[in-house]
């Protein structure tokens, strides 16, 4: 009897573990932009540092960009992340207070998780256009990104900004980055492109040598007064010419937007449980993010400044970042007071050194 309980017993404990062994990792999405964009780029690099090493499956889905990941955020099974940028959100808080219930319905249960970088504006006309300027595109044919992109957004409220007017209808070409650039350089149907991609983009950093024969960028003119009404909502920033060294001769200043990365209010605990190991995963293998990933890592800063309001950092996520953030700052501290090591002295290597090839002087 008691060798058949003992059995059982095994039995048991070993169907306990393959369950265990065999249990589903956690399926998350998270909604980018095109192919071509910076934003896929960094979802992969959320999928490969981050997630992989907390024990959860992430998959990046494309999209038409910030206005439609807010949308899918909110609604789209599976979804967990996003990444948005700033003047979009803004633009859904703007809408819910001023009384559109489904802007407010959909924007309200978001939650930041953390501020990332500043994505640039590229305003790209014809290598044989007159335009020189940003603020000189008022009244032209614009490619101003697809419907639901948060390019549209942008294009549209920096025009209503620098020029006190909305964008005409009739000016107002819904395109793809491929094709508002096939519009502007083949059949000539716009005369501006307005595209939002962190640089290095690989949309331009594609591009051959020859490229310049046929676009150029539009500089922002900082004595421009529309130039400083764009300022009220946007940055100003730099197109490097490090960055598309193979047709971009100089540096070109231009406007910049943030970008955000949001989910949503969870309370399911498995659901809350998940984003808790996101976040110590992401501050963990912070530094090799920005060691390995898209260059744009470089830029963002693993911090939580304060907000503007209506806008709420997701307190799950906010208190595992916090405590990690004060345990590296503690860190760094305590590695700064140790006094320095004094240097080693150094001799002549040997030949049997150089030979096994560990001769490090």
């Amino acid at each position: 009897m008691r060798t058949a309980f003992f059995l059982a017993g095994l039995l048991l404990l070993a169907a306990s573990s393959v369950a265990t062994a065999a249990a589903p990792r956690p399926q998350f999405k998270i909604v980018t932009a095109s192919k071509a964009g910076t934003y896929i780029q960094i979802g992969r690099d959320l999928a490969r540092f981050v997630a992989e090493p907390a024990g959860l499956d992430l998959e990046v889905l494309e999209s038409r960009g910030s206005a439609e990941n807010v949308n899918r955020m909110r609604f789209e099974p599976g979804v967990k992340l996003a990444l948005v940028q700033s003047d979009v959100y803004q633009a859904f808080l703007d809408e819910a207070k001023a009384g559109n219930a489904d802007a407010a319905n959909i924007i309200r249960p978001l939650r930041l998780l953390l501020p990332l970088y500043d994505e640039e504006i590229y305003f790209v006309v014809r290598a044989d256009s007159p335009l020189e300027s940003i603020h000189q595109i008022k009244g032209k044919a614009l490619g101003v990104g697809p419907l639901g992109s948060g390019t549209a957004l942008s294009a549209r409220t920096l025009y209503q900004l620098m020029f006190g007017e909305a964008l005409a209808p009739s000016n107002a070409h819904y395109l793809s980055n491929e094709e508002a650039l096939a519009k502007l350089t083949v059949d000539k149907s716009i005369d501006v492109a307005i595209i939002v991609a962190g640089q290095p983009a690989k949309l331009f950093a594609d591009m051959k040598p020859e490229a310049r024969n046929y676009i150029k960028i539009l500089r922002l003119d900082d004595s421009a007064p529309e130039t400083a009404r764009a300022k009220r909502t946007y940055f100003p920033g730099t197109l490097r010419a490090s960055s598309y060294p193979s047709w971009l001769a100089g540096d070109i200043p231009t406007l910049t937007v943030k970008a955000y990365l949001v989910s949503y209010d969870y309370a399911l605990q498995s659901t809350v449980g998940s984003l808790r190991r996101f976040a110590d995963s992401l501050c963990a293998n912070f530094d090799r993010l920005q060691a390995e990933g898209h260059p744009k890592w470089k830029q963002v800063k693993l911090e939580l400044p304060a907000l503007q309001r209506g806008w709420v950092y997701y307190p799950p996520v906010e208190r595992q970042l916090r405590a990690c953030i004060a345990e590296r700052s503690a860190r760094a501290q305590s590695s700064s007071a140790l006094p320095a090591a004094a240097a080693p002295s150094l001799r002549a290597c040997t030949e049997q050194e150089r030979v096994l090839g560990i001769c490090r002087r």
